[in-house]
């Protein structure tokens, strides 16, 4: 016992050393993180992570250590350094708050930083509303949702996906938001490495480092078309990684990939034996050829929807996952243990929802993304037109342009837009929401062109 307790000590010595440089490495982040912000430099520069993890993997080698045991502990390091310099990046979600919070002062904004239909939801959901009591939808019920809806849910996807979708094949979430959360928090354990590539819903990145997680950033580009490169995916993937993040139609660009490099990217997945977790929550305002990840029948992917876009119910708080149900199995366990059900009421309110005929609302969002477009093109703004979604992400023609800061001025001036910064490492874009009547968004985008038109 007395070698054993000196052994001990040793470790307990070593342990609090590793906590005190841990403390120093931190005030060195902050210190990092401080001179980047005042310079306008991204976070994350995965070209020197790189060059740290070859170095790691050097000494493993001369050490004799397990290489898996120091690329998750130096992931665990990295993903604390973005944490601590993301901590006041500005995203949609605080220039929206702010936004609210201004009208509460009497300050009239118009909102095109989000994606929130104006328009209401579909005349069957008000109708569902004053039956849902009658009908006895008020009890507790299954994690995995109500198991009529989830066959609801099934015969509309296998419907519109061209895919084969049984009930077990569903959990229903609070929103699409939760479904990426619990998949996230599952499927992946701290250490592992997920792929996403940008620009992409802030999200996605946050759930992960919450979670532990590695994130690898794929960066694309406005002149690249916003599409990745197979040697850019390929290049990242290692033994820690589990995952990649698939968002088409994208937000925010509104990109849908040529089927031919999704197909390709797919197939990469699959031979490393990836999770594919597809967001699919815009496929309702595809204005151009688009393809579901549903149609390949990979039994590691995971497709999240929501009724928030296509049926303009965010206030409802209803969206589902689609997965193998060995996945769904799991996701289950965790959605009961954080909120043992979704509200039975909106379930059902949902259930008749699927029944709408919801091609106006397309057709709606294609109209005010035409007018947003030719309003930004007249201000000679640099953006691709958008294969789908609900935004245009344009680059701001001004030399050392902060999108943050910009955004913050417009809000002064009655208009909220979206920061690049909280897409990725795209400071000098903002995102523009075509979610308000066209009048409004006319009205927006004059004031845009007189804030760029003053900072000439």
């Amino acid at each position: 016992m007395a070698e054993i307790n000196e052994l001990r000590d040793k470790m307990d010595e070593i342990t609090i050393e590793m906590i005190k440089m841990l403390k120093t490495r931190t005030n060195v982040s902050k210190e990092i993180g401080e001179i980047k912000k005042s310079t306008g430099k991204g976070i994350t520069d995965e070209t020197r992570e790189d060059n740290l993890r070859t170095k790691i993997i050097t000494l493993c080698d001369e050490l004799d250590f397990d290489e898996s045991i120091a690329m998750r502990f130096l992931n665990f390091l990295l993903n604390e350094s973005v944490k601590i310099q993301s901590d006041n990046k500005q995203t949609h979600l605080s220039i929206f708050l702010k936004a609210k919070s201004m009208e509460l002062e009497g300050k009239k904004i118009i909102h095109m930083e989000v994606g929130e239909p104006d328009f209401l939801p579909p005349e069957i959901v008000k109708k569902a509303l004053t039956e849902v009591f009658d009908k006895g939808f008020l009890k507790y019920g299954q994690a995995q949702g109500m198991p009529l809806f989830r066959d609801a849910i099934a015969k509309y996807s296998s419907k519109k996906f061209g895919a084969s979708v049984s009930k077990d094949n569903i959990i229903v979430s609070p929103g699409a938001r939760f479904s990426i959360f619990i998949t996230i928090n599952t499927l992946l354990n701290p250490g592992d490495e997920l792929i996403i590539i940008e620009p992409a819903w802030p999200a996605y990145k946050e759930c992960a480092l919450n979670s532990g997680v590695k994130v690898r950033v794929i960066s694309t580009t406005l002149e690249g078309k916003w599409e990745p490169s197979i040697e850019q995916i390929k290049k990242v993937i290692n033994a820690n990684t589990k995952m990649i993040v698939l968002n088409y139609p994208n937000n925010p660009t509104g990109k849908i990939l040529p089927e031919r490099l999704q197909d390709e990217i797919v197939n990469l997945a699959i031979e490393n034996n990836l999770y594919i977790l597809s967001d699919e929550i815009y496929s309702q305002y595809a204005f151009k050829s688009w393809k579901s990840v549903l149609c390949y029948n990979y039994d590691k992917s995971i497709i999240t929807q929501s009724f928030s876009k296509s049926h303009a119910m965010t206030g409802f708080r209803i969206g589902y996952a689609i997965a193998s149900s060995k996945i769904i199995n799991k996701l289950s366990k965790l959605q009961a243990l954080c909120l043992t059900n979704v509200s039975e009421p909106i379930q059902y309110i949902a259930m008749k929802a699927l029944e709408a005929d919801i091609t106006n609302n397309t057709n709606t969002v294609q109209t005010r993304i035409n007018v947003l477009a030719e309003k930004a093109k007249e201000m000679q703004l640099n953006f691709v037109v958008p294969d789908g979604a609900m935004y245009i992400f344009a680059r701001v023609n001004q030399e050392g342009l902060n999108g943050a800061e910009f955004a913050n001025s417009l809000l002064e001036k009655g208009l909220a837009v979206a920061p690049g910064e909280g897409f990725g490492e795209y400071q000098n874009f903002i995102r523009i929401s075509a979610c308000q009547d066209e009048k409004i968004l006319i009205e927006g985008m004059n004031i845009l062109s007189n804030t760029i038109g003053d900072k000439k």
